[in-house]
């Protein structure tokens, strides 16, 4: 029986003693260690952000509301805005690694309420592609610390081969993207994003053309995106974002922002939001910011695909779920 399957606390736990258990959580340590050892040397400065906030931080339909004392609060969705306040501080350079929260009832192997979340926002690029290019730097060096130090366990007790990826990944725009999943002989069900058959069928394309199993699908529309993504000056439907896709799962969510103030209010009320509740947000650019941009990645998800696992269950300690509380 799979370990996760069990709600008991004595069934974990006992799973847990299991070497090729207690090497996943090895590896998770391994990861952040080489993170932290890449922001360190780059000069990235470390915050801690609120999970408690006064207004939800992506969409409002997927964040857990909570009582607080005498008014509504929200848990975080991610430290956006928290990140963004930094490079409104002139932070430059920030991480985060800690909890999320999305009120999905979303019952696939790659979704989780509650997660841990990797967060890097810089200033000072001029678009998603330097984004995309200091990601590449930094999977690769910490899959390479990775392999070094778990690669044979991982190949004895999993049959998981480490292989440190080429640079630079592949790049395809959504709408090339959409072109070649249709090529294949699937109808994406989505015309503004990838449905999970579309990204298995474009990371297949890709590791046949080019041997290599990422690939960024970039420039997602507007539709697709939060309203504070930074749009093309030339294709303003467009916006300059991206997602990174590893072996058919989406990992990681980036973009350049939308760093100035009037464009940012606009942007916000096309979609249709109302500008109180988004006020402590949007004054942060009021007297100036610098250009910046950053990513998510969702380090359970990252785990899965390294370690070949079928669930995201298999490499979380205690996963949150729609049904599941406890232990």
């Amino acid at each position: 029986m799979c370990w996760w399957i069990r709600s008991s606390g004595i069934f974990a736990q006992l799973s847990l003693r299991r070497p090729e258990q207690r090497l996943v959580f090895e590896v998770q340590t391994t990861l952040e260690q080489a993170m932290r050892a890449y922001w360190a040397r780059k000069g990235f400065i470390e915050i801690h952000s609120p999970k408690l906030m006064g207004t939800f931080s992506e969409s409002g339909a997927e964040a857990f509301k909570v009582q607080y004392f005498d008014r509504t609060a929200y848990l975080a969705q991610s430290p956006q805005f928290y990140k963004q306040m930094a490079m409104a501080a002139g932070f430059e350079r920030v991480f985060e690694v800690g909890p999320a929260f999305r009120a999905e009832p979303s019952f696939t192997a790659r979704h989780e309420t509650e997660f841990t979340s990797i967060d890097m926002e810089v200033a000072w690029t001029d678009s998603h592609q330097d984004l995309m290019a200091l990601e590449e730097d930094w999977l690769v060096e910490v899959l390479t610390q990775v392999a070094a130090v778990h690669g044979q366990a991982l190949e004895e007790l999993l049959g998981v081969r480490i292989d440190v990826p080429v640079r630079p990944f592949p790049r395809v725009s959504l709408q090339e993207a959409q072109a070649i999943v249709r090529a294949s002989g699937h109808t994406p069900t989505k015309t503004d994003d990838l449905d999970p058959e579309g990204e298995r069928r474009l990371s297949a394309h890709v590791a046949r053309e080019h041997g290599h199993d990422f690939v960024f699908v970039t420039d997602y529309p507007v539709t697709a995106r939060p309203f504070n993504h930074r749009r093309h000056r030339d294709r303003p439907d467009l916006t300059q974002s991206f997602d990174l896709l590893w072996r058919g799962i989406e990992i990681t969510t980036g973009a350049q922002r939308e760093h100035r103030y009037d464009p940012l209010k606009a942007q916000a009320v096309e979609r249709g939001y109302d500008l109180e509740p988004l006020s402590s947000y949007i004054d942060f650019f009021r007297y100036g910011c610098p250009p910046h941009g950053g990513m998510g990645v969702g380090l359970a998800r990252l785990l899965m695909v390294m370690l070949q696992r079928s669930s995201i269950r298999e490499v979380t300690f205690l996963s949150r779920s729609p049904t599941r509380l406890t232990p």
